[in-house]
């Protein structure tokens, strides 16, 4: 199983529909995670609202901190993905097992006014983020043949 970190600043939107889309689209082969570096207080409705129509247990979700995933007993993470472009400038902490990390830049669609709304987070799901998924799957495959301690 390949563990999959996506991180964003408020981990509220786009990092939880991440986690929501690889964990039931992946059919087991990933196990997705994510977090923010200045968590929110709750998970952003439309946000909720995605994962109840894909049949996500909700109850899994909240808005957590990326410090969750650096304690000692938490899961390894093979790949820490950023999805949103202030994550991005940020200092990550450093990841035990060197993780592959990857950037995905996604507009917020939580900070966008309500017209905008459903439409970024159209954008988010799952046309781009299926094609995205495909090249995770072949990047996970190559890093794997090449680092075969990456699953230890």
């Amino acid at each position: 199983m390949v563990n999959v970190l996506f991180l964003c600043t408020h981990n509220s939107a786009r990092s939880v529909i991440a986690e929501v889309l690889l964990n039931t689209l992946s059919k087991g082969k990933f196990t997705g995670f994510s977090a923010g570096s200045s968590p929110k207080t709750d998970v952003n409705p439309i946000a909720r609202e995605i994962a109840e129509e894909m049949r996500y247990d909700t109850k899994k979700l909240y808005s957590k901190s990326w410090d969750e995933f650096a304690k000692p007993n938490a899961p390894k993470m093979h790949i820490v993905i950023t999805v949103c472009d202030s994550a991005a400038k940020e200092m990550c902490p450093i990841w035990p097992g060197h993780p592959l990390q990857v950037h995905w830049g996604f507009k917020d669609p939580s900070a966008a006014a309500l017209q905008k709304k459903c439409a970024l987070f159209g954008q988010v799901i799952p046309c781009k983020f299926i094609g995205v998924l495909k090249t995770l799957q072949l990047q996970v495959v190559i890093k794997l043949k090449n680092v075969k301690h990456l699953m230890n």
